[in-house]
């Protein structure tokens, strides 16, 4: 298989660094199925392309089979694996590009942060469903999607469209967030995924899948197809999703499919802890009285879009150091179709919480919701003087995991998400807020969001940080 990646963004050329592969290079990748090579077909200050050229191995993938994958017997010699090889091709892209994957690119490190012009060509791909699925895929992900169905045979016509297509996608993104949503979309357009799955594959979907796929329409689709149609699986990866955004879980539709055993009854229905969550935050700065509220770490803007809507409110920010992040909350907001009026009420800007930035001072409140816990612990000293120190809002409210509490979900051996760089328990988190109170002058109120365990506690700690009235200076 082959899939191209081109920008236009000036010099062009500066694509080679965030893939950390050289354009004058020709360079082979072992697999375990094959070999994966990345060359660059063009490569000038206008435009550069990167391609990665895979060629699947049957005979090596059928000797890499293990005990317990399931025998396929005669089917695991057969030549053409084009059905398998999409799945193949997203391995490859995770392993050649795993650095780019991750935003990494000490050379031009603004570079990474930056959403580039990108066009990626996939020549042929095998996609059940066709060119609608491929755009509802994409399409909500920011692609102007162009899906050719590729002619059963061209000499006869009467015999219509293959299952493949010819995939473009034009769009502006980070390439770290492209590679991302390929990396788990090319297994989902295919639903064959013929690899050994093990209870892993859920860390590894939400690694992936982020912000982005809690927020896509088509979360169940998704998610359902990546995890091969295991129900447990999938029921595991779209609770933890619906901790992410303000959606009940639902995986009883069309899209879902699974046992019926695996289907809650509505009485046994819960009300998402990211819910909870927001729900406790507005309460509090209700309880406050605040009249303008910052979103420090807003991501797709879920909160923002309660806040605009709260009685009393006057003034609303939301800040991200993610643009796309920014973007879906601009469209979750429908900020192009606000009145002047609505629109003066609201600013969405991109900022780090780990350098001072007179933007983030002047409101009542400032709320860290699920924030702390993905910040480097080296780093949050920095976030501490930021916030507590410089911005000194009249409140500051924060809500974290509670890792007390991680032991009582089921099939969760680490983290609650990937991108988590610590988990406090209770007591640390006390003495976290303890000592950023006394450091900057504010008094700290804990409470619990969530069912409440007699031995482990609450699964989402709140800290409500109110500014004294003495410590002004």
């Amino acid at each position: 298989m082959l899939l191209t990646i081109s920008t236009t963004h000036r010099p062009a050329t500066d694509l080679g660094y965030l893939l950390h592969k050289h354009p004058d290079r020709v360079q082979e990748f072992a697999q375990s199925f094959g070999t994966a090579t990345v060359l660059y077909p063009e490569a000038s200050e206008e435009r550069c392309t990167a391609a990665l050229l895979l060629e699947v191995d049957p005979v090596r993938l059928a000797r890499r089979r293990g005990r317990e994958t399931p025998d396929f017997s005669l089917a695991q010699y057969v030549n053409d694996r084009s059905y398998a090889a999409s799945s193949l091709l997203g391995v490859a892209l995770a392993d050649v590009f795993s650095t780019a994957r991750s935003g990494i690119c000490k050379a031009r490190p603004e570079l990474a942060e930056q959403a580039l012009p990108l066009e990626i060509a996939i020549p042929v791909l095998p996609c059940r469903g066709g060119a609608e699925i491929a755009r509802r895929l994409f399409e909500p992900l920011g692609w102007r999607v162009d899906a050719e169905p590729i002619p059963l045979d061209e000499g006869f016509p009467a015999w219509g469209a293959s299952r493949y297509l010819r995939l473009t996608l034009h769009g502006e993104l980070r390439l770290a967030d492209a590679l991302s949503q390929l990396h788990v979309l090319l297994p989902v357009l295919d639903e064959s995924k013929h690899y050994w799955q093990g209870p892993d594959e859920v860390d590894k979907l939400l690694r992936s899948g982020g912000a982005w796929l809690a927020a896509h329409p088509d979360r169940t689709l998704i998610t359902r197809r990546y995890l091969g149609r295991r129900g447990g699986l999938t029921r595991l990866a779209l609770a933890r999703l619906a901790e992410l955004d303000d959606t009940e879980l639902d995986d009883t539709g069309p899209d879902a499919e699974v046992g019926e055993e695996e289907v809650l009854q509505p009485e046994e229905r819960r009300v998402p802890l990211n819910r909870q969550r927001h729900e406790a935050v507005l309460a509090a700065i209700a309880e406050l009285g605040a009249r303008s509220v910052i979103d420090l770490g807003c991501g797709p803007g879920q909160l923002l879009d309660r806040l605009l809507k709260a009685p009393g409110i006057e003034r609303v920010a939301g800040c991200d150091v993610s643009t796309r992040s920014l973007q879906y909350a601009a469209r979750r907001l429908h900020v192009d179709r606000m009145s002047e009026r609505q629109a003066g009420r609201l600013e969405l800007f991109q900022g780090a919480l780990t350098y001072e930035d007179p933007r983030f001072a002047g409101y009542d409140v400032a709320v860290l919701m699920e924030v702390v816990e993905h910040v480097d612990p080296p780093r949050l000293p920095a976030l501490e003087r930021v916030v507590f120190g410089a911005a000194r809002p009249g409140a500051v409210l924060v809500t974290t995991p509670n890792r007390d509490y991680n032991v009582l979900y089921e099939g969760l051996t680490g983290r609650r998400h990937p991108d988590h760089r610590f988990e406090w328990d209770r007591a640390e988190f006390a003495d976290w807020c303890a000592r950023v109170a006394a450091t900057h002058g504010y008094a700290v109120e804990h409470r619990g969001v969530g069912d409440v365990d007699g031995t482990h506690g609450s699964p989402t700690q709140l800290a409500v940080f109110t500014r004294k009235e003495n410590a002004d200076d």
